[in-house]
């Protein structure tokens, strides 16, 4: 399909696939180059739970953007780059592990849709929250997107491993 002001193919949200790991671990390196995570771990994310795991294409082979998102446990961020196992049983709510777009789809307005999809799977689920960490100064980003801030003490001492200026959001799912 191609985009009606440019002509050129429009980028579309697709599940991710194996195939796709390697562009989104670079786009991963260029996007968090302060977080990097090695691709076992968005290889474990996207087996553990794929129906939460997005990629952005061009309708070709290029992958401009991904998202990988998994149900948890509200105000318990993984921590940065370790393994899961599994999915939590207790999980209680939604989390967005990572959103990053390529700096050739930022603007693109690709991440509202996006953001939007995960609240549907999010509350289809029946889960009413989904938090995130934001890291690189991304909190007015989420809040733009209904994002708020979680301060209790617990939940700041599990962001140790996201580095400073790292704050847990959480917003309502989709209704």
């Amino acid at each position: 399909m191609a985009d009606a002001g440019t002509g050129q193919p429009r980028a579309v949200w697709r599940p991710m696939a194996v195939r796709d790991l390697p562009a989104v671990n670079a786009i991963a390196a260029t996007s968090y180059p302060d977080h990097i995570e090695d691709p076992a771990i968005f290889r474990e994310r996207l087996a553990l739970f794929p129906g939460g795991c997005f990629v952005l294409g061009d309708g070709g082979a290029a992958i401009m953007g991904y998202i990988i998102s998994h149900p948890a446990v509200f105000g318990q961020p993984p921590t940065l780059n370790r393994l899961l196992g599994a999915i939590p049983e207790q999980a209680d709510c939604y989390y967005i592990h990572d959103l990053a777009l390529a700096p050739a789809a930022r603007g693109s307005g690709a991440t509202r849709d996006i953001v939007a999809r995960i609240g549907t799977v999010a509350a289809r689920l029946g889960y009413a929250r989904i938090g995130l960490v934001a890291v690189n100064e991304s909190t007015p980003f989420w809040a733009r997107r209904g994002f708020t801030p979680e301060h209790s003490p617990d939940i700041i001492a599990r962001l140790a491993s996201y580095g400073a200026g790292s704050v847990y959001l959480s917003a309502p799912s989709a209704a």
